[in-house]
């Protein structure tokens, strides 16, 4: 698909069609990034996506989450000492 360039201001503007914005999950905000001279368009996500995603305690990304898991509450009693 061929498309213009058009001058807004003094930076330019690309008119995306309906149909493409839709195909790449497009609806107000972009990610731009330029890789080998080419640029790259793709769709934001959330400045907090994934943020309350439950945590998968397998996953090794989590780390120590399979911890807490374990952790019983008497763990808790008692002065700590520094």
């Amino acid at each position: 698909m061929l498309a213009t360039i058009r001058k807004i201001g003094n930076s330019r503007g690309l008119i995306i069609p309906a149909p493409l914005l839709a195909a790449c999950g497009i609806e107000s905000s972009v990610e731009l990034t330029v890789e080998a001279g080419k640029l790259i368009v793709k769709a934001s996500k959330p400045v907090r996506a994934g943020w309350f995603v439950a945590e998968d305690a397998t996953d090794p990304a989590y780390g120590d989450a399979a911890l807490w898991d374990r952790a019983e509450a008497s763990d808790d009693e008692g002065d700590w000492e520094w």
